[in-house]
């Protein structure tokens, strides 16, 4: 009952959608955020006397130590201020009762605590985390990068495996630029935006809404990015259907996300777009493939190292089949080989 009225919801909002005056990509940004910020102090609004809850640390040397915070208010990232500068800066994920969690995200009750950096001995979970923020980064570089006469769908962040060798996201560019061949310089444009972003140390501020609040998020989306929201990123099938979403904002970008991302950019340290691959027409227009390449700030690469990953991740990643993040359309057209655009003089 409740994903039907989920896609009941989805079919109105789509339908009203597309009679709706399309904003710029800088009003769309504001629109997002603003409902966030709404929703957001909504939610801090429902704890309106400070409760305390009792946090134990599961960490190395601090086994036990148990924290008194603040219930709706307080963060992981506010238990690791009570320790020591080294938490605050190289923390990247954390674990809430054995369950991967923002370091943002408020706690709501009593728990135990682990906080994850990038060289524990077991750092799947946050190579994982690491891997989904890099192409969360990838994919608001792609949509502030164009004029604003060009629209930039974003379709979806696919779950890859960091042995995959690239991160990646799928979009799908305005029509107007379906002829356009990114070159070398385009790519560097690209990473130099990622790195600007990197720079501002932002945090990625975690939030879960309800269905009808996402919807209003991506109103004035076309129906490529509400598609990706609710069937790919969270399953095609009934079961999968959520009575929340995990929203997370860097900036003034708003998107939805299957799984935590690590704290802040500032954790990525060497990044790079390493290509942009045409995957063939679909429902919505031309779909491509963008990819790229990181270390987070806690390792780095010598130069020739990098040069063999970056050739590593110039190749096509293949998403697996069978997954909830598998193609967005089941009749996809290969692409004809692109015409070469000649290099800029």
């Amino acid at each position: 009952m409740a994903c039907r009225t989920v896609c009941q919801l989805l079919q109105r909002r789509l339908a009203s959608s597309a009679a709706s005056v399309r904003l710029s990509a800088a009003e769309e940004r504001g629109r997002r955020s603003a409902v966030f910020s709404r929703e957001q102090a909504r939610q801090r609004s429902l704890y309106p006397r400070t409760e305390k809850i009792e946090v134990t640390l599961q960490i190395p040397g601090l086994q036990g130590t148990l924290l008194v915070m603040n219930k709706g208010l307080s963060t992981p990232h506010s238990c690791a201020r009570h320790l020591t500068e080294w938490y605050v800066t190289s923390s990247a994920l954390a674990l809430v009762d054995g369950k991967p969690w923002s370091l943002h995200q408020p706690l709501t009750q009593s728990c135990s605590l682990s906080l994850l950096a990038f060289k524990d001995t077991d750092p799947l979970l946050v190579n994982q985390a690491y891997w989904r923020s890099c192409a969360a980064l990838l994919g608001q570089v792609l949509q502030d990068a164009f004029k604003e006469d060009f629209s930039v769908e974003l379709l979806r962040l696919p779950e890859v495996l960091v042995t995959s060798g690239a991160f990646c996201c799928d979009v799908v560019l305005d029509p107007q630029l379906d002829a356009w061949n990114p070159s070398e310089e385009s790519l560097r444009s690209l990473t130099r935006g990622a790195q600007q972003l990197i720079h501002r140390d932002l945090p990625w501020e975690p939030l879960e809404v309800a269905p009808p609040v996402a919807l209003e998020v991506f109103s004035h989306s076309s129906d490529t990015h509400l598609r990706c929201v609710f069937i790919h990123v969270y399953g095609t099938h009934t079961h999968s259907c959520l009575t929340s979403y995990l929203s997370l904002r860097c900036g003034d970008h708003v998107l939805l996300s299957g799984g935590p991302l690590v704290a802040r950019t500032g954790l990525c340290s060497q990044y790079e777009v390493t290509a942009i691959h045409r995957l063939g027409e679909g429902k919505w227009g031309l779909h491509r493939r963008a990819q790229g390449l990181s270390l987070p700030l806690q390792q780095q690469a010598h130069h020739t190292v990098w040069r063999k990953l970056r050739s590593r991740a110039e190749k096509l990643v293949e998403v697996p089949t069978g997954s909830t993040n598998e193609a967005i359309s089941d009749t996809l057209t290969p692409p004809s080989a692109p015409e070469q655009t000649p290099p800029q003089q």
